[in-house]
């Protein structure tokens, strides 16, 4: 059965080591029983991004992305792990157009993320989220510091892709939208 506590201690232990292998371990096990985690965390009944645990250094949120969800590009200034327990997710991922002076960012790669799919994603990626299906998609985000208070964070329009300061209703305005049922 899936343990909250256990399971920080485990991502806390991971993060010691400094290894991003090690953190994807303790991920990947977790999201390979996704039972367990829909049992110790309740079945989702729209978009959220609920806080598991925050402390200064670690932030696990258990993410329900909404049928064709999607977000803002926008960075996190902390390593993120991504783990999906159902569903799936696709990433495109960002850079800065050099020596742009509004900040702009273009499509540097992508990465689709699936049920048992787990992703490490470094302090500087600017990524964008996209899930693909018409029915929501569960994962375990990892960040190795506290997320919601981290500083400098930015999010990048979705017209001109120039760079403001990190707007989390603007990054995924879909989050706390209930599932509706279409039978």
């Amino acid at each position: 059965m899936f343990d909250i506590d256990r399971f920080a201690d485990d991502c806390r232990a991971a993060l010691a080591e400094q290894g991003s292998s090690a953190i994807r371990d303790v991920v990947r096990r977790a999201v390979s029983q996704p039972d367990d985690l829909l049992r110790a965390l309740g079945t989702p009944n729209g978009a959220t991004a609920g806080i598991l645990i925050r402390t200064p250094d670690l932030t696990i949120l258990n993410v329900v992305w909404g049928a064709r969800q999607w977000t803002l590009p926008h960075n996190h200034n902390h390593r993120a792990v991504i783990g999906m327990y159902g569903g799936g997710e696709d990433n495109i991922f960002w850079r800065r157009l050099p020596a742009d002076a509004q900040g702009r960012v273009e499509a540097a790669g992508a990465q689709s993320l699936r049920h048992g799919d787990v992703a490490v994603l470094g302090r500087d990626i600017i990524h964008s989220v996209t899930n693909p299906l018409d029915k929501l998609s569960f994962a375990l985000h990892v960040y190795d510091g506290d997320f919601i208070a981290a500083e400098g964070k930015s999010c990048w329009g979705s017209e001109d892709l120039t760079e403001a300061p990190y707007d989390g209703t603007a990054v995924s305005p879909m989050f706390g939208q209930v599932l509706v049922n279409k039978g």
